[in-house]
């Protein structure tokens, strides 16, 4: 089983910033990718971000150019650095860690961008 809990989401104005954080109970070289995922309001879930075990990533077309996926081994943690923000990006933002053929999710942080 694997824990996985989100950190860093916030208000923000437009054009701003955010890192938003997701730290996982296992060694995070064991687990097969991490992504990152948005809700917002009335919307399906999304796909905004992977990193694969390997250190292969991919963004969504939507946040190209503006957000980026990374990971520190050595904290199990993976980052998505959010730049330019719009207040399109406003959403619930999840973790979710695929492990063992099993998907682990985070309860989710708010991200709101607004003026």
């Amino acid at each position: 089983q694997v824990q996985v809990v989100e950190s860093g989401g916030g208000l923000v104005q437009p054009g701003g910033s955010l890192r938003l954080s997701c730290e996982v109970s296992r060694m995070i070289l064991s687990i097969n990718y991490m992504g990152w995922y948005r809700q917002a309001p009335g919307k399906q879930r999304e796909l905004v971000a992977t990193i694969a075990v390997s250190g292969t990533t991919s963004l969504s077309d939507s946040v190209k150019g503006r957000f980026t996926i990374s990971r520190d081994n050595a904290k199990n943690t993976v980052y998505l650095q959010m730049d330019n923000l719009k207040p399109e990006d406003t959403a619930v933002y999840y973790c979710k860690a695929y492990y063992d053929r099993t998907n682990y999710w985070g309860q989710g942080t708010q991200v709101t961008v607004s003026s």
